[in-house]
């Protein structure tokens, strides 16, 4: 099976070159300057253990000129549309598009440009981030990959991936309902996206201090009763364990939508939290912190947007 990973950050590098250790034919899209980084370094994956170094294939947009058998994408979703457009030669008839990115906009591009039968749901949970040398650090031990069909059909294709993945010594499972779990997963990093960026601290930050450990659970509250109102409830023992994940006392945890915030990088404010409090106000649902948390964001964005036009 041909793979191409769109993107080579902390997602789809880590999982990408975890197949490619594995021995399977991977092949990462990357932009000019990072196909430089890689060739000059390697793909390298440090944090926890020994480093890891892997001399990755590498094809730039203008070099794709055939299709692969699967597609893993990757990528931030301010880059979606350019990486939608460069990965188009790469799609062909018998193509799995399998992308992993946080909230649901991405779905309804991929449908729209490829049609809803090749591409599939995926949910990535991992705690990576990319150092300014451009290596992968792991920050936790947590790594799995989920994916399945768009209307929970069985099928041989999400098998025979699955099949792929788990060889690969990759964590990965099939789920029968995969658009749940990936309204799941976003309400899980609205949530404590929204509780740190506001906050400006870590989990252990905000529970330190007096009311800190209620504004958690509250911002959760709100993100889940959209996922309901959509009719995606979220399990009770899910919710059980974001509470926890958000009061943890001492907890140095905090999402990298936080570590972008705290480096005056670009976020993804419109994909995660702009379209989510769109949706909430189409379904009559009230968000307060969430729309707060979301107008916080645009101003770090536009100070960003701002201070790269300067920089021009």
């Amino acid at each position: 099976m041909r793979i191409l990973v769109v993107g080579a950050g902390a997602t789809g590098g880590y999982f990408g070159a975890r197949l490619a250790q594995a021995g399977r034919d991977v092949t990462f899209l990357v932009r000019p300057r990072r196909a430089a980084t890689l060739r000059e370094r390697g793909l390298r994956i440090t944090g926890l253990g020994e480093d890891e170094v892997i001399t990755p294939r590498l094809v730039t947009a203008v070099e794709l000129s055939s299709p692969y058998d699967l597609v893993l994408l990757s990528v931030k979703a301010t880059t979606l549309k350019q990486a939608i457009d460069d990965v188009a030669p790469a799609i062909g008839p018998q193509t799995a598009i399998v992308p992993f990115l946080n909230g649901m906009a991405h779905l309804e591009e991929l449908n729209a440009r490829f049609g809803a039968r090749p591409v599939l749901g995926g949910v990535a949970k991992v705690v990576t981030t990319v150092n300014d040398d451009g290596d992968i650090v792991r920050l936790a031990p947590l790594a799995t990959l989920t994916i399945g069909e768009q209307d929970g059909r069985p099928s041989p294709r999400v098998d025979s991936i699955h099949a792929l993945l788990d060889d690969a010594g990759i964590d990965a499972s099939v789920s029968t309902d995969i658009v749940a779990a990936m309204w799941h997963k976003w309400v899980f990093i609205t949530t404590v996206s929204a509780l740190t960026c506001l906050m400006r601290g870590t989990v252990g930050d905000v529970s330190a201090v007096p009311g800190g450990s209620g504004l958690g659970p509250a911002i959760l509250a709100e993100a889940a009763a959209v996922s309901a109102a959509a009719g995606f409830p979220v399990p009770d023992a899910e919710l059980a364990a974001t509470t926890s994940t958000v009061t943890r006392a001492e907890s140095p945890f905090a999402p990298s939508m936080y570590r972008d915030v705290v480096a005056g990088r670009p976020t993804e404010v419109e994909h995660v939290f702009g379209d989510l409090v769109r949706r909430a106000r189409a379904l009559s649902v009230a968000t307060p912190l969430l729309d707060l948390a979301t107008l916080h964001l645009r101003v770090h964005q536009h100070r960003v947007e701002r201070a790269a036009l300067e920089q021009a």
